[in-house]
């Protein structure tokens, strides 16, 4: 099961540990790592991705779940750590993109407080004991959450409705005298315009699940092909 991990530990030792266990579990068989990074808060509950470079064998955090879940913990504000703060761009503030609930975030930031440092990573994982059990004994305290399906992103009920009043719309327009023409024209653009967007929205979301499930299936073809330690 495809699942986004957040490991909060006391401070930055702890976490880089956290990291080389999690490495560990995957160079074992254990688990698979898709990508990983290291966020800290400090003491004004500012964000800051630790080790530019290092964001797992997923590559760039830009477009990736796991991009937009290291956005959503650390804020808009904060997150500067060369490439990889580079690497996120818009994507701070967008929990479609991320594949979780907002309750998920809200239960990993009451425990990444100031001062505290979280290993976030998104793993394939059939069980929880090798993660808790490694985590549990440095000290970390493990949040997960499995991905939801991309077709979850927009409620089509909502935009089914949305083309029920465009439709009903263009009627009227059809109907009505130049003056009126004109008002409804404009609101027709506007409600036309809002269902693209949502419509562009899913699309998009849909090809960036896409692209990031062909990144996986690479990274797992490579492990079987030329398996290597990756910790340390």
């Amino acid at each position: 099961m495809d699942r986004m991990l957040v490991v909060v530990f006391d401070n930055e030792n702890k976490a880089y540990d956290g990291k080389k266990a999690l490495l560990q579990l995957d160079d074992e068989g254990s688990i698979s790592v898709y990508g990983y990074a290291v966020l800290a808060k400090d003491a004004d509950g500012k964000a800051t991705i630790k080790q530019g470079d290092d964001v797992g064998p997923i590559g760039t955090l830009f477009g990736t779940s796991l991009g937009s879940l290291v956005g959503l913990l650390g804020g808009p504000v904060g997150l500067a750590a060369g490439a990889a703060a580079g690497a996120l761009g818009g994507a701070a503030a967008d929990l479609d993109n991320a594949r979780i609930g907002s309750d998920f975030i809200d239960d990993v930031n009451k425990t990444l407080s100031p001062n505290r440092v979280a290993l976030v990573a998104e793993v394939e994982e059939e069980w929880t004991t090798p993660v808790d059990t490694q985590m549990e004994a440095i000290g970390g305290k493990v949040f997960r959450r499995a991905l939801s399906d991309a077709t979850d992103t927009v409620n089509k009920e909502d935009v089914n409705a949305m083309k029920a009043d465009l439709a009903k719309m263009k009627e009227e327009h059809s109907k009505a005298h130049t003056e009126r023409q004109a008002k409804l024209q404009e609101k027709i653009n506007q409600l036309d315009s809002k269902i693209q967007g949502w419509m562009q929205k899913d699309k998009d979301r849909t090809e960036a699940v896409e692209r990031q499930a062909k990144t996986k299936l690479q990274i797992l073809k490579e492990k079987a092909t030329a398996p290597r330690s990756k910790a340390g």
